[in-house]
């Protein structure tokens, strides 16, 4: 299996509050963003991994800390500044055509055995369009909530799933069909993922959710020090 890592955000709520670290190098417990995360794909056992930073200077640190790791996993860089998180996985398409694939966001902080589980869960819904990892951890200014059917099914996203207690994690696996749906959602004017998910819901496709452990997303700067703790705990915290 291959994956996708979007790290092409410019990271604005964290500038606003005076951080200019690009994103993907922000320090969490002694370690970049991005290491922690290609660490846990290496340790998943997934050795090739796109990567999309953007093309502004901030890009150009994260591409070149990137390019002088010597560890695993082997990397693909691509350099884009894109509008939403949902055309850096359609700029990514051309390097994750031909089978399934994982996707993450490079700001999402989980133990590494909770990418283990989920790449677990995901191979036992084998027929499923995409499987996106959920957790009941929220602590999010704009969680996306997610309404999962008894049979695992995602059945709605968003206010459609408003009251439900779970919500998306950062990371998923997707069958490459999906991209048959790019030029929908360009013409339906979509600017984010989010929009994108819920368009293969109403379209029919299959998607299903795999309850996961806790996930820390990292855009505000309260977000670093929760992280840290949460490292630094073992993942217990």
């Amino acid at each position: 299996m291959k994956a996708g890592l979007i790290a092409a955000g410019l990271g604005e709520r964290l500038l606003a509050a005076g951080i200019d670290t690009p994103k993907p190098l922000v320090q969490v417990a002694g370690r970049a963003l991005v290491d922690h995360v290609l660490d846990a794909v290496a340790a998943a056992g997934i050795d090739h991994v796109a990567c999309i930073f953007n093309a502004e200077s901030a890009g150009d640190a994260a591409a070149a800390h990137c390019r002088a790791r010597s560890a695993a996993p082997r990397l693909t860089i691509v350099r884009r500044t894109t509008p939403s998180s949902m055309e850096s996985l359609f700029t990514l398409a051309p390097h994750l055509a031909g089978e399934r694939f994982l996707l993450l966001t490079v700001d999402a902080v989980f133990a590494p055995a909770v990418l283990r589980d989920f790449l677990a869960a995901a191979a036992r819904q084998a027929n499923a369009d995409a499987v996106l990892a959920i957790t009941d951890f929220i602590d999010d200014e704009k969680p996306l909530h997610a309404a999962l059917a008894a049979d695992g099914r995602i059945t709605a996203l968003g206010q459609a799933a408003a009251g439900s207690a779970w919500i998306t994690a950062g990371f998923y696996v997707f069958d490459p069909r999906v991209f048959a749906e790019i030029e929908a959602a360009r013409r339906g004017g979509f600017t984010a993922l989010r929009q994108f998910l819920a368009h293969l819901i109403a379209r029919g496709y299959r998607i299903a959710g795999a309850p996961m452990g806790k996930t820390l997303d990292v855009d505000r700067p309260q977000d670093i020090a929760a992280a840290e703790a949460f490292v630094r705990s073992g993942f217990t915290a």
